[in-house]
């Protein structure tokens, strides 16, 4: 069972998602706690392949406020996230073409631990957000449709 804690809900509407990957991330103390305070921003965050691992950038991590001087984080340093080698292979050759990038979708919890879905995705042009927006107002229209019909 997977509790979630952050979101990002711009990396749907900015990219066509093309495959989903699982990746566990390496933590300090402090940004656990930070975690669980629910002092977590993930709306600008990527991943990317650097000498064979895979790093988080540009997620937001504030620091704890107890935590001493000795213990506290840095708030968007790179954080490694924990795959699979011929995961890392994989990803390496699907963001290596041009136009795709490693977009953080979602951060949960799976037990005790911190889990972050990474999307491969290619930047959507402005027709394709016209689109999808169509779509979206088409489909709740239907759907308002569908709950009056069964109202009656």
């Amino acid at each position: 069972m997977s509790a979630e804690i952050s979101k990002n809900r711009k990396a749907r509407h900015e990219y066509k998602i093309l495959h989903t990957y699982e990746a566990g991330i390496e933590l300090k103390g402090s940004e656990v706690k930070s975690i669980r305070a629910g002092k977590v921003n993930i709306t600008d965050a990527f991943a990317r392949v650097d000498r064979g691992q895979l790093f988080l950038h540009g997620c937001d991590i504030q620091p704890w406020e107890t935590a001493g001087p000795w213990f506290q984080h840095m708030s968007k340093r790179p954080r490694r996230l924990l795959v699979h080698r011929s995961e890392i292979d994989k990803i390496d050759q699907l963001t290596s073409q041009r136009g795709s990038t490693l977009v953080c979708l979602r951060m949960y919890w799976v037990g005790r631990k911190v889990k972050v879905e990474l999307g491969v995705a290619e930047g959507k042009n402005h027709a394709d957000k016209r689109h999808a927006l169509k779509d979206r107002v088409e489909m709740r229209e239907a759907q308002r449709e569908v709950a009056k019909f069964n109202r009656q």
